[in-house]
């Protein structure tokens, strides 16, 4: 029997459909033999599954089944690529942990942690990591442009505590651009903002993943930009040069792949998880944050990273999928 794989794609944020985009890449990957497989688009209380011929199964959301050719299917296992809330907060694990449904991500606590850009730095500097100096502003909350400036300094980057995609993200180098880049990170994705420190240097990103049979670091990729930081444009327009493997030093390689694995123990993550860094002009290694969710298109980091390991991502898939059920 094939176990019934649902990818959970959508969401309510503003990467809806880049979610779907990194459903389709998963979709893709993996391996039909052993798998039958559904897309489930969630979007609000709207919950779906994409049957074979293009038509749509209304999800029972009291323990998300369907409707398939008069037979009620229910998933063994969901593959969670919703960027954004619900399913990178934290609030979609809680769900499928109360109707005992295996999951592809870490549960409810890291989500909701690595979710909060700013209490996630803070969680791991007190764990001796190096991250930049910043500032949370709440919705009603002012703060003036010379206190920015004092504590963190110019350049900086202005942008919504929780998202992702950079989406409302602003390079601000110019004192009177601070109060508008506030107000567009506000509008953009909620109701907290982070005013983040900038910090020079080589921008990398390096997959993680552990299973019960191995701990697999994957090879780190830099990230070139064309434009002034890793935006969306260069996210998904192309607009960047990825090199993988990173040209950096194989002893910085190995600091990174060493941090990659200590973050992903403290924090007691699940799954594929990748890391992005700035390594600065002396070798020291500053993350900029965790995603517990990473894009899965063809073109997106940790397919192009299991690319260079001389790895299959159906085969990781399968792995990661076979590593729930699996003593």
């Amino acid at each position: 029997m094939k176990r019934i794989i649902a990818i959970i794609a959508g969401g309510d944020s503003s990467e809806h459909d880049v979610s779907l985009r990194s459903a389709q890449g998963i979709y893709s990957f993996l391996d039909k033999d052993r798998y039958d497989v559904y897309i489930v688009e969630i979007t609000g209380m709207n919950w779906e599954a994409v049957l074979q011929d293009g038509t749509r199964a209304k999800v029972d959301i009291n323990d998300f089944s369907f409707q398939v050719n008069n037979q009620r299917i229910r998933p063994d296992y969901c593959y969670i690529t919703i960027h954004g809330t619900p399913g990178e907060n934290g609030l979609l694990q809680g769900y499928f942990d109360r109707i005992r449904m295996p999951y592809s991500t870490s549960g409810v606590l890291v989500e909701a942690l690595t979710f909060n850009k700013f209490t996630l730095n803070q969680y791991l500097k007190s764990w001796g990591i190096s991250v930049s100096e910043s500032i949370m502003l709440r919705k009603g909350q002012q703060i003036s442009n010379k206190e920015v400036i004092e504590r963190v300094g110019l350049p900086c980057f202005i942008k919504p505590n929780a998202g992702g995609s950079s989406f409302g993200v602003t390079k601000v180098k110019k004192e009177e651009d601070i109060q508008p880049a506030i107000e567009l990170a506000m509008q953009e994705e909620g109701a907290e903002v982070m005013i983040e420190a900038f910090m020079k240097g080589t921008e990398i990103s390096c997959g993680h993943y552990v299973t019960k049979q191995r701990e697999v670091a994957l090879p780190i990729t830099e990230v070139v930009p064309a434009n002034e930081f890793f935006d969306y444009n260069a996210k998904y327009n192309g607009e960047v040069q990825e090199i993988t493997p990173a040209r950096i030093p194989d002893e910085v390689t190995d600091r990174v792949h060493q941090l990659n694995s200590a973050i992903y123990r403290i924090l007691g993550c699940n799954g594929i998880i990748r890391v992005d860094y700035i390594i600065s002009d002396d070798n020291k290694i500053n993350m900029l944050e965790i995603n517990t969710t990473p894009g899965m298109t063809a073109t997106s980091f940790i397919p192009q990273q299991v690319h260079a390991a001389g790895m299959d991502m159906k085969d990781v898939l399968t792995e990661i999928i076979e590593n729930q059920f699996s003593n």
